[in-house]
């Protein structure tokens, strides 16, 4: 069954339909997955990072509160993640600002050995019910761009952020997208655009989904700031 999106957009997706949007910290999935929803119209579900009470105190000393932090988002988001595919009953499109696969690769780069087994045998029974996204959109960045966005949005919690850290979650993102085949994969270079504030980037953007293909595709825009 297929149903017509907003005209100005002219595309037609299947219903239901879901939009995973992916990225390191700071790399701008909330702003899209907001400015996206309100073009087609969609039902945008957040990832509730801020209900996390343990997230400053990782911040401010992750090696000891790394584990909890951890097993807290995977238990959140796998309860949102069964909530989002009740709502596919009954949505047009789903946009979401993560993907649950998102908590392993957090977890890989935070947790001890020991720590990542037992976490990796609570995530393994989870995942099971975990259904794929019908589209990725994976926002790429430099690692000093995500830092001066982290900046700019004043987040307390962030403030000590690391910059090393930020790398590192920036490369295992990167690895892992590079050998993603579960889904089609569009993947987004946003080192030289701001599609939050510049209303031609985000026109280029949504151009670019809407654009027919399959597997993986690249976007890669000029600077325009």
């Amino acid at each position: 069954m297929s149903c017509c999106i907003k005209k100005e957009w002219k595309i037609i997706i299947k219903t239901p339909y879901h939009i995973a949007i992916e990225g390191s910290i700071g790399v701008g999935k909330t702003s899209l997955a907001n400015l996206l929803a309100k073009r087609i119209d969609a039902k945008v579900i957040f990832e509730e990072f801020e209900e996390n009470p343990f997230l400053q105190e990782f911040y401010n000393d992750s090696e000891r509160y790394a584990f909890q932090t951890q097993l807290f988002f995977l238990l959140s988001r796998y309860r949102q993640q069964l909530e989002l595919q009740q709502l596919d009953l009954f949505s047009k499109t789903i946009i979401s600002d993560y993907m649950f696969i998102k908590d392993r690769l957090f977890a890989a780069l935070n947790l001890s050995d020991k720590e990542m087994f037992l976490y990796d045998s609570v995530a393994k029974i989870l995942e099971k019910s975990i259904t794929k996204p019908d589209l990725v959109i994976f926002l790429q960045s430099e690692t000093d761009r995500l830092m001066d966005n982290i900046k700019l949005r004043g987040r307390s919690y962030e403030k000590n952020i690391d910059w090393t850290y930020i790398d590192n979650l920036n490369q295992v993102y990167n690895e892992y997208f590079f050998r993603y085949d579960l889904s089609p994969l569009l993947i987004i270079n946003t080192n030289d655009i701001d599609f939050v504030n510049n209303k031609r980037d985000l026109e280029e953007i949504i151009n670019f989904i809407r654009t027919p293909g399959k597997g993986v595709r690249y976007y890669n825009p000029l600077k325009s700031f």
